[in-house]
């Protein structure tokens, strides 16, 4: 009731004024509508899946999933960390694309589910590599333990993005002018919006895994740390500071209104304007 009241409010003094809405209630007003009603069907998200619940529930996954050193509960937290991260992406995406063959919701729980069970295997499988055959050196250590984790969930969640929004490149996604009018539908716009947001998301778990990794290893190094539950905290307060500041700068990488030049669309798109950029919703 409350974001109906706040749409309502934006509606009435965007009608009402012709000046800039700088004042504290209509700001808010703004803000509370951004962060919980979809851009596109202007449906209002689920509490779990508004963008300020992102931080706080990818956070504790994260972290038990960086401390944990079996093959089995490695796959178990990565594989509960991924069905968040994919069920907030497909709530998330562009809401325009459109599906003739069955339902489009259907499809994309379809490619979801399997993007969950595919991407939580990579996290499991160095561990069960390193277990079955016994390698035990430093190296291997390493590699399986500190190296690999960071790009591997890097990876994945890119790749999670990139399948369950994949109808987005497939059948396209609506790109608007400069007064908001539809002129057309594009499939390049939809790989645009969909690789970048792939690409931030990669960006922003492979850095959250790396980072606090390199800094525990400078730790141990000079010797600042020497219990195990200790370091182990301290690397719990790493993986959240890093997690924290990386999000806005994720977010940040590519504006949440895309751009897409001219050149770059359809030419069924280009014969119905003369715009020399459009724009369209990219998603989260």
């Amino acid at each position: 009731d409350e974001i109906k009241r706040t749409r309502l409010l934006i509606e009435t003094k965007e009608k009402t004024l012709t000046e800039p809405l700088l004042n504290n209630q209509t700001r808010e007003a703004f803000l509370l509508s951004l962060s919980s009603v979809h851009p596109d069907t202007n449906t209002i998200l689920p509490v779990l899946f508004r963008p300020p619940a992102f931080t706080p529930i990818t956070l504790p996954w994260v972290i038990v999933s960086s401390l944990q050193h079996q093959a089995k509960s490695t796959f178990f937290f990565q594989f509960v960390f991924h069905t968040y991260t994919t069920a907030f992406t497909l709530a998330n995406g562009n809401g325009t694309p459109k599906a003739e063959e069955y339902s489009l919701h259907q499809k994309q729980i379809f490619y979801g589910l399997g993007a969950i069970s595919y991407a939580a295997c990579p996290g499991a499988l160095p561990l069960i590599f390193m277990n079955r055959y016994t390698l035990k050196s430093s190296l291997t250590q390493l590699i399986v333990r500190k190296l690999l984790p960071a790009p591997l969930l890097g990876l994945m969640s890119a790749f999670t993005v990139a399948v369950v929004r994949s109808p987005e490149f497939e059948n396209g996604i609506e790109v608007m002018d400069r007064n908001g009018k539809v002129v057309g539908v594009s499939r390049n716009a939809g790989e645009k919006a969909v690789r970048e947001t792939a690409l931030s998301r990669g960006v922003l778990f492979g850095t959250t895994f790396f980072l606090p990794e390199v800094l525990v290893h400078f730790v141990q190094r000079a010797k600042l740390v020497k219990n195990p539950r200790a370091l182990a905290i301290v690397r719990m307060f790493l993986i959240t500071s890093v997690l924290t500041g990386m999000v806005p700068v994720s977010l940040s990488m590519f504006p949440q209104c895309g751009e897409i030049k001219r050149a770059d669309l359809e030419p069924e798109i280009l014969s119905s304007t003369e715009e020399t950029e459009l724009f369209y919703n990219r998603g989260i």
